[in-house]
């Protein structure tokens, strides 16, 4: 999944390594399943042949296309499981990165989107209707991988609160209900990575963010971010510094996250209004030496402690 994992247990916790090594083994599981890196993965080998015949897959596999394909519809296609074949045309994937030729771009558009892709919950199949589909997990995925090693810690023994972090970006907090305390996790300011906007607090809720400042490259005097809107095929010119979503699951905090980075506070609000339980945080930008201007939706005092000299904007700003 192209990042790295760590598990924090509190000292003293019986058969703490053990545990957190079962949880990591179970993500090694999933990153032979769901990475693109890989032929013989699951998902590369459903990359092959899906469009060939329905491809059968693991039931949890199915569940998380399912999900990820109910996101997709969810936000008007801001978030797309399929966007494997734009990802791969500028270079995102296994490089070089680059701008791709009006020709490329539009054959990649041609082979995006959740219309070519067919679910059969009865079947537990996945199938195409062109060749050339491309999914890829990489913004879910890594997500779902903590969701596992959070349920390998629950189902061993509930009352041990851990963190399981992925990268820089996806992180979920399980807590004792025993104590009931917060994990706090710094929120990373992009502008200044020496100095935190603020404290998330979570508890059993996991954190994900998604920002273009350290996936990005330049060419013609344009910056070029790795998010790309599945509905242009390009990524937004002017999108916000980074975007944390609070989420009752890693790997929907991950998904949503991409998504609202691509749609806005605006627009992300009025998704929102019926999804209480989901949170966000934009970090928007930073004019000349003032801090950068958040804009929060969803988000309680209980959930983010801001650093004071941060400016707070309306969320219809």
């Amino acid at each position: 999944m192209g990042s790295y994992f760590e598990i924090r247990i509190p000292a003293g916790t019986p058969g703490g390594p053990d545990l957190a090594c079962r949880a990591l083994d179970r993500i090694d599981e999933l990153e032979s399943q769901l990475t693109v890196y890989r032929e013989d993965s699951e998902v590369s080998v459903v990359n092959a042949t899906a469009h060939l015949r329905p491809v059968e897959v693991e039931r949890g596999f199915f569940s998380l296309l399912q999900r990820a394909d109910e996101i997709g519809r969810e936000t008007g296609g801001a978030y797309d499981v399929t966007a494997g074949a734009l990802s791969a045309a500028w270079g995102f994937t296994r490089g070089p990165k680059r701008v791709p030729t009006a020709e490329a771009l539009s054959d990649a558009r041609d082979r995006t989107g959740r219309h070519h892709l067919a679910l059969d919950p009865v079947q537990r199949t996945v199938q195409f209707d062109r060749p050339g589909i491309v999914i890829n997990l990489g913004s879910i995925g890594k997500g779902y991988a903590i969701d596992e090693a959070a349920r390998v810690i629950r189902d061993y023994w509930w009352p041990t609160p851990a963190l399981i972090h992925g990268g820089r970006s996806s992180v979920f907090a399980l807590s004792s209900p025993l104590i009931g305390e917060r994990w706090q996790v710094a929120l990373r300011n992009p502008f200044d990575p020496t100095r935190p906007l603020g404290l998330i607090r979570l508890r059993n809720r996991a954190l994900g963010t998604s920002g273009a400042a350290f996936q990005q490259f330049e060419e013609g005097g344009r910056r070029y971010g790795h998010i790309l809107d599945p509905r242009t095929g390009e990524p937004p010119e002017n999108g916000p510094a980074s975007v944390s979503v609070l989420a009752p699951t890693a790997a929907e905090a991950d998904a949503l996250s991409t998504a609202f980075y691509l749609m806005g506070p605006a627009e992300t609000a009025l998704y929102l209004a019926s999804r209480p339980e989901i949170g966000v945080v934009f970090v928007l930008d930073a004019e000349g030496n003032s801090p950068p201007r958040l804009v929060r939706i969803n988000v309680s005092e209980a959930d983010y402690r801001p650093d004071l000299s941060v400016r707070l904007a309306n969320a219809s700003a």
